[in-house]
């Protein structure tokens, strides 16, 4: 079966690398290098933690996050 999740990269100045976390997965994170290395990362990360779950017994998330943009004036 096929599952798609939303992933938040986030990019880390000290480590000089990208920070994934998954919201429909909490506890789901992991990083790289790069914006296709942290990807590649996210997607192992993701098959874990499912495997996890289900091994456990647990249900397995299918609903996915909403994300938005909102923007929003500072006065000076």
């Amino acid at each position: 079966m096929l599952y798609r999740y939303k992933v938040i990269l986030e990019w880390d100045e000290e480590g000089k690398g990208y920070v994934v976390s998954v919201p429909a997965l909490p506890g789901c994170f992991t990083q790289g290098d790069t914006v296709e290395e942290a990807l590649e990362r996210a997607k192992e990360a993701i098959a874990g933690h499912l495997a996890a779950l289900a091994q456990e017994g647990l249900p397995l998330p299918t609903k996915d996050v909403e994300i938005a943009e909102v923007q929003v004036e500072i006065a000076s």
